[in-house]
């Protein structure tokens, strides 16, 4: 008898093993892990008319595998190389969840698209004709009454009924309201139009009104020709870079010269090349790419970027200009 229950109690306790080891291998934890995913080729997503793929090297884009981490990640620390462990928000928006990081996601991929074509078309001395149409929300600080009320790609049309074409039209209307007065914001978010009111505090280093957001301007970008590029599914801002290279030299720039080349960066308006997140993955992909050269911005992402390329030539950039150069003197 006493035979029978070791055994039943060994099974038993077998048994609640393999599911607890089964739902930490299953089961997702709150926090999101970020994983190295290889470089890809830029010229399959961009089409140019007229424009030619080269047929030795190209230009590469890097990105991230973003996923929930499971519960085994989460404890043992993911068991991946370059694996990062962030909590929810950290990586979602202020006020927001997982559908609303991917709709931010998917905007600002958009919107890098058509500054990288500018940014190209540009510099193949083509013109290129924008029109402001507002202010664009940047970022939503934590803790600030904008937090639920705005999100990030909100275009700000209109501040108390006055058309805004401009993020210094913002500051001009919000200097006329004291901390704690109530300001309607007319925006345009994903297509629809509505206005919020928000009530604003005082900034904490000044007198003046705030409700807590960072903006730029957004305009409308009309291009000479019709630039087309399918992400699929990669989404955020920092793959301008690669395709604003990509789109130069389908205009028949030969800019890698033989070489395959990864870049990461943002692309802003005026050619500048913005910091962007997961360096650390995006450096390991570029490497596991083989490639001869990763550009990515100068500062902190390029520090970071030297710790994990192991051989890997890092090539630091502020703005577009100054990549062409750096591609044009790479032996």
């Amino acid at each position: 008898m006493r035979k029978l229950f070791s055994s039943t109690t060994a099974f038993v306790a077998g048994l609640v093993l393999v599911a607890v080891v089964g739902a930490l291998l299953i089961l997702p934890s709150n926090d999101y892990i970020f994983l190295p995913d290889v470089a890809h080729p830029v010229a399959p997503l961009v089409n140019v008319p007229g424009g030619h793929d080269p047929k030795v090297g190209g230009i590469y884009y890097v990105d991230i595998l973003l996923r929930k981490a499971k519960l085994y990640e989460r404890l043992f620390g993911g068991f991946h190389e370059g694996a990062d462990l962030y909590p929810a928000s950290a990586i979602n928006p202020p006020g927001g969840g997982e559908a609303e990081r991917q709709q931010i996601d998917i905007e600002d991929m958009q919107n890098s698209q058509q500054v990288a074509a500018a940014v190209a078309l540009r510099a193949a001395g083509k013109t290129v004709r924008t029109t402001p149409i507002g202010a664009k929300v940047d970022e939503v600080f934590t803790h600030t009454p904008a937090v639920g009320k705005l999100e990030i790609d909100d275009v700000i049309t209109a501040v108390d009924g006055e058309p805004i074409r401009s993020r210094a039209d913002v500051f001009t209307a919000m200097a006329k309201h004291r901390p704690g007065d109530t300001v309607d914001f007319a925006i345009r978010r994903a297509g629809v139009s509505k206005v919020v009111s928000i009530r604003t505090i005082k900034d904490p280093s000044s007198a003046r009104a705030i409700v807590g957001v960072q903006l730029e301007d957004a305009v409308d970008i009309h291009l000479p020709i019709d630039v087309t590029i399918n992400a699929g599914d990669v989404g955020g801002p920092s793959a301008g870079l690669a395709f604003a290279l990509d789109i130069l030299q389908e205009l028949g720039h030969n800019i890698v010269r033989g070489h395959k080349i990864a870049a990461t960066g943002e692309i802003l308006q005026n050619g500048a090349v913005g910091q962007i997140g997961g360096i650390k993955q995006k450096t390991i992909g570029a490497r596991e790419a083989h490639v001869d050269a990763f550009l990515v911005p100068a500062g902190d992402n390029a520090r970071e970027a030297r710790r994990y390329a192991h051989g890997l030539k890092i090539i630091a950039v502020e703005n577009f200009p100054q990549a062409l150069h750096a591609l044009a003197t790479l032996r």
